[in-house]
């Protein structure tokens, strides 16, 4: 199969379509929640092919997820070639060689030259929840501090941490018993109403002069817990000095900084990891979504004393199995052999600047923001910021009908995170769907 440009033979959801999602709504949880009704049979690239033969632009990489196209030839035969040696062994008994082989790359693709160690999971929330055991086994602190408006995930320890709605959190207390949080820098947003430089990162002083001094104390704080770039909350990016500003404090008072680059990571921003923009050496970073191209895979990546637990502290039975291990190591290849990182910086730079053109056209666009192919849009109603979420929603509808795949990510925002082999002309067939949908709108 070959596509070159979206196309819509049935107005979707078509027949197919709506008899798959009925059994689905009889048989999986409605806990789910559905961007847009696609039920998809074959994808290759930037493209995806629904049950009624409808083909769809894909900007969103199904959550950043994949970031090399869907169904990237090299990855795909390196799967093929390690599902004919040796599909699984148990890693809590045995050893395989692609583990290790992986652990080794990608600690030498992670920020820092000290000497680290890795934990393999099997998500985003899995390997968040790592973290939060390595932090408070290695500290022996019982704090943890979070930011408003992240997101880390859906178990007990990560959605502890989830703060961009209650219905993430809602029905599931307790969770983690002593998590606090402060801020994040949203500029666009400000909950000091500052308006930033002046600003001189006032949240940061709601962390050091509020949590640090009258909540949480420093030496009993075993972790703070930040998104380099806030995904859901989103697509926030924070000023440059934050991150430095937030390792700062850790080193001060002897806290873990734990980064969450699962959706940032594996050059989606420009570069391999987002923290890299900032200068930052995370104690703990934590990875998914891209690392094995769809194949269910994570990693807790940390200095080698960091995770210093005993035997038996920390295991899981399908973690890091072989074929996810080839998938994985082929992703990192590709990044290097296609140059991504660079045609990540340059076509995200374009996307940016695409984008800025329509809000000048188009009022409803308050904020355009990112780093590399990982760029957000938010949506207004006036000049008061007042968010504009139906009409998100709307477009998010309009644009699937049209024949272009699109995100949620904030109150109302939508994030953009093609793949990375996309092309410039295929950018702009589906800015021309967005636009179309934006005048729609009005």
């Amino acid at each position: 199969m070959s596509y070159s440009k979206p196309n819509i033979v049935v107005p979707p959801p078509g027949p197919k379509a709506q008899a798959w999602i009925r059994k689905d709504e009889g048989l999986l949880s409605p806990s789910l929640t559905r961007s847009s009704q696609l039920v998809g049979l074959k994808a290759e690239r930037v493209y995806v092919e629904d049950v009624d033969g409808n083909v769809f632009l894909d900007f969103g990489s199904g959550i950043a997820v994949t970031g090399l196209g869907h169904r990237h030839p090299d990855v795909i035969a390196a799967i093929k070639r390690q599902l004919d040696q040796l599909i699984f062994v148990n890693s809590l008994d045995y050893f395989t060689v692609p583990q290790v082989e992986y652990a080794e790359m990608l600690c030498a693709a992670t920020p820092g030259s000290f000497a680290k160690r890795v934990f393999f999971t099997n998500s985003g929330s899995e390997s968040i929840d790592t973290a939060i055991k390595m932090a408070k086994w290695h500290t022996r602190r019982p704090y943890g501090i979070g930011f408003v408006n992240g997101f880390h995930g859906r178990t007990v320890g990560a959605v502890s941490f989830t703060t961009t709605g209650v219905s993430a959190r809602r029905g599931f207390a307790p969770m983690y018993p002593v998590a606090h949080f402060v801020p994040y820098p949203y500029c666009y947003r400000c909950l000091f109403n500052r308006e930033y430089p002046g600003c001189d990162l006032h949240c940061m002083r709601y962390l050091t002069d509020v949590t640090l001094k009258k909540i949480a104390p420093p030496d009993e704080v075993a972790f703070i817990l930040v998104e380099a770039v806030q995904g859901a909350g989103g697509y926030i990016v924070p000023p440059k000095e934050f991150l430095p500003r937030l390792a700062e404090i850790c080193r001060t008072h002897g806290i873990l900084l734990v980064v969450d680059e699962v959706q940032t990571g594996f050059a989606r921003t420009g570069k391999m990891f987002a923290s890299e923009h900032f200068g930052v050496e995370p104690d703990i970073l934590t990875v998914s979504k891209a690392m094995a191209h769809g194949l269910p895979a994570g990693a807790a990546v940390a200095r080698a004393e960091v995770m210093d637990w005993e035997a038996g502290a920390h295991e899981g039975t399908l973690n890091g199995g072989p074929v996810i291990m080839e998938a994985a190591k082929e992703v990192l290849r590709v990044i290097e052999r296609e140059n991504l990182l660079e045609k990540s910086r340059v076509l995200g730079a374009y996307l940016k600047e695409q984008l800025e053109g329509l809000q000048k056209r188009h009022p409803l666009i308050g904020d355009v923001r990112g780093i590399g192919l990982m760029v957000g849009v938010e949506l207004i109603e006036d000049a008061n910021k007042t968010p504009a979420r139906d009409k998100r929603n709307r477009l998010l509808d309009e644009a699937f009908r049209r024949g272009l795949l699109l995100l949620a990510a904030g109150e109302s925002s939508i994030r953009l995170a093609p793949p990375m082999v996309i092309t410039r002309e295929e950018l702009d067939t589906g800015l021309g769907i967005l636009e179309d949908c934006l005048k729609l709108l009005g």
